[in-house]
């Protein structure tokens, strides 16, 4: 490595270049599923309690809706409550003051684990008994299905659409670098050096390019991405409104992921480009 040390640099540069691009666009993809994710676990139903059912017998409706598939969460809301959060969501002021909770209904806000099933589940609380009429917003939740259907097939196209190519250009450079040391090969070939022997040393230096190429990526892309989110937390615009996840909630699949890309890139790329040199 530090006899022919420009070309192990180059492989180390291009394949860090390579795991950051293809990291930071996985982070992004994955922040983007995640905020889709939040806003659809704020697309609840809402479950109308009969009227006839006073407060203690609506709260047992809450419990059977719990119980059903598909519900994640189940809040019971009483008419008062109900009362209070219309008045403070109007802004309040004398306009509704006179209004209380007889003109509510005890009401549970259910929110579903899977909102693809969510008509399957509308229709099993509206079958709950004391349940007198079921508000769900079915087409907000189909558009959100979409829209995490449409990422998982663009984070599976663009991720492997740029491990292609840096599989592809690291594997060049790597080449590069066993054509900078054919003489070497052919001489150690001459004085009867078997083809283990000579992939030996260059399996353990490709081996040692993806450790050190995986660590230094990792470490660049932690600081691109802490320092991205800071800006944004910073910024005084709509970037704002982005809920960026901490760093360290991918910390295991990152190191991870660099980690086998690194090893498998340098390992796989020493090994396979040393092939065409060894017939001498």
């Amino acid at each position: 490595m530090f006899t022919h040390g420009f070309m192990s640099f180059a492989a180390i540069c291009v394949t860090v270049a390579c795991l950051v691009i293809i990291g930071s666009f996985a982070s992004i993809l994955y922040n983007l599923r995640n905020m889709v994710r939040i806003l659809e676990r704020e697309n609840i139903i809402l479950a109308f309690i009969d009227e006839k059912y006073d407060e203690q017998e609506a709260r047992t409706v809450e419990t059977l809706i719990r119980s059903l598939d598909n519900v994640e969460e189940a809040v019971f809301v009483s008419k008062d409550e109900a009362g209070k959060a219309f008045v403070e969501g109007q802004g309040g002021g004398d306009t509704y003051q006179g209004i209380d909770g007889s003109y509510f209904l005890h009401r549970v806000e259910v929110t579903l684990e899977d909102n693809s099933k969510m008509d399957e589940t509308v229709k099993l609380i509206e079958q709950v008994q004391g349940v007198d009429h079921v508000r769900a917003r079915e087409e907000l939740a189909k558009g959100f299905t979409t829209i995490q259907r449409v990422l998982n097939i663009a984070s599976f196209v663009i991720i492997a659409v740029l491990l292609i190519v840096s599989l592809f250009m690291i594997s060049n450079t790597i080449k590069l670098a066993m054509y900078d040391r054919r003489d070497e090969i052919a001489i150690m070939k001459m004085i009867g050096a078997t083809n283990r022997f000579i992939r030996f040393p260059y399996f353990v230096e490709g081996f040692l390019i993806g450790v050190f190429s995986s660590a230094f990526a990792f470490f660049i892309e932690w600081g691109l991405y802490n320092l991205l989110a800071r800006e944004i937390q910073k910024a005084d615009s709509v970037l704002k409104m982005f809920d960026i996840v901490p760093f360290r909630e991918l910390l295991v699949p990152m190191v991870a992921t660099f980690g086998a890309a690194g090893l498998f890139v340098g390992i796989f790329g020493s090994v396979m480009s040393i092939r065409k040199f060894l017939d001498v």
